[in-house]
């Protein structure tokens, strides 16, 4: 009998209908049998928000004709999107869950307010391998064109050979030609951070209103970090765990007499 091919659920935070997941599933393709469940509208920034007190509702469309994979349309966010392709649409756990590509970075600590990671953490917790993708580029006209050969590669290796429990990649991609990416670098998330501040406006009511402004700080001088591999032109892969805990304070925490 022919081997089952692997069956790879595609998600993101971007829209169901946005340019990047596209790119992805044009990827995912050639390697899979795939479903597509993604969030109806924009979701960036929502972190792992679930939700809870709202109705859910997630339906198959049509993005494109002659298309042989399934899509779903969610109205929840990215780990919803997960949450309900694994318990209510798949008919198998899948083999991979890939999240992207995402329009924008989500290296360092922006991998913290990703809705794009999120998905991928969402699926590494229900056991499944999983990889978020991102492009250093805003913009719906980006061009994911470059970013595919990197995006297949490291898609095959975790197909062959897995991720450990408890791990999801983090992956970032340069806003670069192909021809300017210089390879893949794993790395550790670099130690940087947001300065951010409020824009406070009144509006023609007299109710004033803020806009979250911020630049990206980033003091880490080491050359292991994702910050560094995507400056000097590499593709970053950066090992995730979900596991919060600090386990290098417990010993300390518990010399404290704090156990009873």
């Amino acid at each position: 009998m022919p081997k089952e091919k692997p069956l790879i659920l595609v998600t993101n935070d971007d829209g169901i209908t946005a340019p990047g997941i596209r790119a992805l599933l044009e990827v995912m393709k050639e390697l899979g049998e795939v479903v597509i469940v993604a969030p109806d509208s924009p979701q960036s920034g929502m972190g792992h928000a679930i939700t809870i007190s709202d109705t859910l509702f997630c339906e198959p469309v049509t993005i494109k004709k002659n298309y042989k994979h399934k899509e779903y349309s969610c109205s929840g966010t990215p780990a919803d999107c997960v949450k309900i392709a694994t318990q209510e649409i798949l008919h198998r756990k899948p083999d991979l869950c890939v999240s992207g590509i995402n329009h924008g970075s989500n290296s360092s600590i922006n991998v913290i307010y990703s809705g794009t990671m999120s998905a991928a953490v969402e699926a590494g917790i229900e056991g499944i391998p999983a990889i978020g993708f991102s492009l250093l580029d805003y913009s719906l006209t980006a061009d994911f064109e470059p970013s595919k050969k990197y995006v297949k590669k490291i898609t095959q290796d975790v197909l062959k050979n897995g991720l450990p429990k408890g791990v999801v990649l983090n992956v970032n991609l340069p806003k670069l030609p192909a021809s300017k990416i210089k390879g893949i670098k794993v790395c550790r998330q670099a130690n940087a951070h947001w300065e951010e501040e409020f824009d406070k406006r009144t509006n023609p009511q007299g109710r004033d209103y803020f806009w979250l402004t911020g630049k990206f700080v980033n003091k880490d001088e080491g050359e292991d970090t994702d910050e560094w591999a995507l400056k000097n032109g590499y593709v970053s892969v950066v090992p995730v765990q979900f596991d919060l805990t600090a386990h290098q304070f417990i010993r300390e925490l518990n010399s404290r007499g704090l156990n009873e």
